[in-house]
């Protein structure tokens, strides 16, 4: 009875070893971010990882998928064939508003000023990155684990690869951060519908969004 229970502990050891080889394999497959050509490639756009088939890269557990849109931008992105509202997302995707951690600029006239209000850094003209808190390295090394992949995703690049840059900029491995583009270009079957007229009028469920808030007044700020 004892050897039959030892065998089979074994075996099941076995088993379990077996998956974890497999699942080892598998996640070693991402490859080397690179960027675009064209237009795409100055919003740092990924290459070979976009929203062509963000799908085949979702639910990895060495990774973790970042939205960098507002619930609601003040920026006119209509003007430019987009949504200021965040009208869906991929799922698994979790929401941390870029212009909460970095004043953006570049963006086309149409669309006018997003937020202007605090950030947890600031860049200025010559590509130079300041934290403006004490926390604010800490707040992206929480929402930005260095040991995971990173995917990252807005309403048509340009977020995401502000965020990539501002990340870069602090240490991290720009070889584990993916633009993977926007969401407005998304056609998966991993939609997430946020914008709805169910009940007669259009409005926002905001409820199905994991959404990152900061409260700046809890900060500290550099002085």
């Amino acid at each position: 009875m004892k050897k039959k229970i030892l065998v089979l502990f074994i075996l099941l050891i076995m088993l379990v070893g077996c998956g974890k080889k497999e699942e080892e394999s598998e996640l070693k497959t991402l490859p080397v971010p690179e960027v675009s050509e064209g237009v795409r490639g100055e919003l740092g756009i990924d290459k070979n990882i976009n929203e062509s088939n963000i799908d085949d890269y979702l639910g990895r557990s060495d990774s973790v998928y970042r939205d960098m849109r507002m619930l609601k931008d003040p920026g006119d992105y209509e003007a430019i064939g987009g949504d200021s509202y965040l009208s869906g997302f991929v799922k698994g995707f979790e929401v941390v508003p870029l212009p909460y951690l970095l004043n953006v600029t570049g963006l086309p006239e149409a669309v006018g000023d997003t937020y202007t209000g605090k950030t947890l850094f600031t860049v200025d003209e010559d590509g130079n990155y300041t934290a403006n808190y004490e926390e604010s390295v800490a707040i992206l090394e929480y929402l930005f684990p260095k040991d995971k992949y990173i995917f990252l995703m807005c309403g048509g690049g340009g977020y995401a690869g502000m965020t990539k840059a501002l990340l870069v900029s602090q240490g991290w491995d720009e070889n584990k951060i993916y633009n993977t583009g926007g969401y407005w270009y998304y056609e998966g079957e991993n939609n997430v519908e946020v914008k709805t007229d169910k009940y007669g009028d259009t409005s926002y469920e905001f409820w199905k969004v994991a959404y990152h808030d900061i409260d700046f007044t809890t900060l500290h700020e550099v002085s």
